[in-house]
C-alpha cells in the first residue's frame, strides 16, 4: 500500500469516525431524553431522525455542489462544522430547539456520506475502492460506537448533555486528524468538474440502471431496519424484562467493532461467492440476528444484536462499493448522493416507524416489520439485477 493511499484511508477513517459519533451520538440516551422531556419512543428518536431526515434532504444538493467546487473542500467543510455544532447542542434550552440545531447538524454531516465514495473512486480508481470503502466504513462503524459507548457511559455521572459533550470533543480531534491528512483531488478530478447542466444530466443517469436502483434498495431497507432495532434498544434493554442501566445497556454498542471487521472483509467474501449473493446472504442474515432478539434472555437479545450488526455492515459495503463500481462515469457523484440519500432516508423514515411500531406493538412486532423490510431488499437486488445485461468487457464483474 503507497503513503498517498494509507493516507486516504486514514482520513476518510477519521472523517466517518466524526460523522457516525455525532450523528447517532444522541442514541443511547433517548430514554432520559423521554424522561425529561416527557415524550414516548417515537417521540425521543426524533432526536436521532431530524438529523439523519436533514442529512437525507441535502445530500443530493451537497453531491451536486461537490461536482462544481470539488470534493476535498466539501468533505472538510463537513467534518469541522458538524463537529462544531456539536459542542453548541448541549446548550439548547428545550427540546425543539434542541431538534432544529439537530437538523442543522444533519445537513452539516451530510457533506461526507454524500461525496466520499466519489472522492475514493477519483483518487484510487474502481479496483482500488472496495478496499477503501471497507475502511472508510469500518471508521465509521467504530464511530458510531465510540460516539454510542461514550454517551452511554458519561450520561451516568455527567448527564446526557455533559456525555455530549464527550462526543463532540472526540469528534473534533477526528476532524482535525481528516484535515491534515486528507490528499487534494487530483488533477483529472478537478478537471472533470460539471456545470449544472451536467450536473442535472448525472442525476438521470444515476437512476436509469436496475443495478443501481437495488443498491439503494438495500440502502433504504437495511439501513432503516438497523437503526428501528437501535432506536428501541434502549427502551428494551432498560425496561422490564432485562433492567439494565443505562451504562450497561450501551454496550450492545460493542457489537460495532465486529461491523468494522465485517465491513472491512466483505469485499473478499463478495469477490469469492459473487456481489448478489453476498449482499442477499448478509441481509438474511440480519433477519436472523433480529428474530434472536425476541428472547427475554440478555445472551440471545446480545447475540443477535452481533449477528445483525456484523450483516449489516457487510451488506452497506457491498452494496456502496458496488453502486461506485456500476456509477456511470459522469454521474459519480449523483450516484453516491443517491445512495446516500436512500440510506438516510431509510434511517430517518424507517426508523421513526419502527419506534412507532414498537411504542404501540411491543418488540416481536417490530422484528416482524424489520424482517419484512429485509426480505423486500433481497427481492430487490435479484430484481434488479436479472434485469442487466453486462457487456463483454464486464462480464467478469457481474453478480453471480
Amino acid at each position: 500500500m503507497t503513503a498517498p493511499t494509507r493516507r486516504v484511508k486514514v482520513a476518510v477513517a477519521a472523517a466517518g469516525f466524526t460523522s457516525f459519533a455525532l450523528l447517532y451520538a444522541p442514541q443511547p440516551v433517548l430514554p432520559q431524553l423521554a424522561a425529561q422531556y416527557h415524550l414516548d419512543p417515537a417521540g425521543a428518536s426524533l432526536a436521532v431522525s431530524v438529523a439523519t431526515g436533514a442529512l437525507a434532504i441535502s445530500v443530493l444538493p451537497i453531491a451536486a455542489l461537490s461536482e462544481v467546487v470539488g470534493r476535498r473542500p466539501v468533505i472538510l467543510a463537513s467534518v469541522v462544522l458538524s463537529s462544531l455544532l456539536a459542542l453548541l447542542l448541549p446548550l439548547m434550552p428545550s427540546y425543539p430547539l434542541l431538534l432544529v440545531l439537530r437538523a442543522v447538524q444533519g445537513a452539516a454531516i451530510a457533506g461526507f456520506p454524500g461525496v466520499a465514495t466519489a472522492y475514493l473512486v477519483e483518487r484510487l480508481g474502481k479496483k482500488g475502492v472496495a478496499a477503501a470503502v471497507g475502511a472508510m466504513i469500518a471508521g465509521n462503524s467504530i464511530g458510531g460506537m465510540t460516539g454510542r459507548l461514550a454517551t452511554g457511559f458519561a450520561a451516568g455521572p455527567l448527564g446526557w448533555r455533559g456525555a455530549l459533550y464527550v462526543v463532540a470533543g472526540i469528534s473534533l480531534v477526528c476532524a482535525v486528524i481528516t484535515v491534515v491528512t486528507l490528499p487534494p483531488s487530483t488533477p483529472q478530478a478537478d478537471a472533470r468538474r460539471q456545470t449544472l447542466r451536467d450536473v442535472g444530466a448525472g442525476l438521470v443517469a444515476a437512476v436509469r440502471k436496475p443495478v443501481l436502483l437495488a443498491q439503494y434498495a438495500v440502502a433504504l431497507l437495511a439501513m432503516g431496519s438497523f437503526v428501528a432495532l437501535y432506536n428501541a434498544a434502549g427502551f428494551r434493554l432498560t425496561g422490564s424484562p432485562l433492567n439494565l442501566s443505562p451504562a450497561i445497556a450501551s454496550l450492545v454498542f460493542l457489537s460495532y467493532a465486529l461491523g468494522s471487521v465485517s465491513s472491512a472483509t466483505a469485499g473478499r467474501f463478495a469477490a469469492r461467492i459473487g456481489r448478489r449473493r453476498a449482499v442477499s446472504a448478509a441481509l438474511i442474515l440480519m433477519a436472523v440476528g433480529a428474530a434472536l432478539t425476541i428472547a427475554d434472555s440478555l445472551p440471545m437479545v446480545v447475540l443477535g444484536f452481533a449477528v445483525l450488526t456484523c450483516a449489516f455492515f457487510a451488506a452497506h459495503s457491498i452494496a456502496n462499493s458496488w453502486a461506485a463500481a456500476e456509477a456511470p462515469e459522469n454521474a459519480r457523484g449523483q450516484v453516491g448522493g443517491t445512495y446516500t440519500l436512500m440510506y438516510y432516508l431509510g434511517s430517518s423514515v424507517v426508523g421513526s416507524i419502527g419506534s412507532a411500531v414498537y411504542g404501540q406493538a411491543g418488540w416481536a412486532w417490530l422484528i416482524g416489520a424489520v424482517s419484512g423490510c429485509l426480505l423486500l431488499a433481497v427481492a430487490a437486488v435479484w430484481v434488479g439485477t436479472a434485469v442487466r445485461s453486462p457487456s463483454p468487457a464486464r462480464r467478469e464483474l457481474a453478480p453471480r
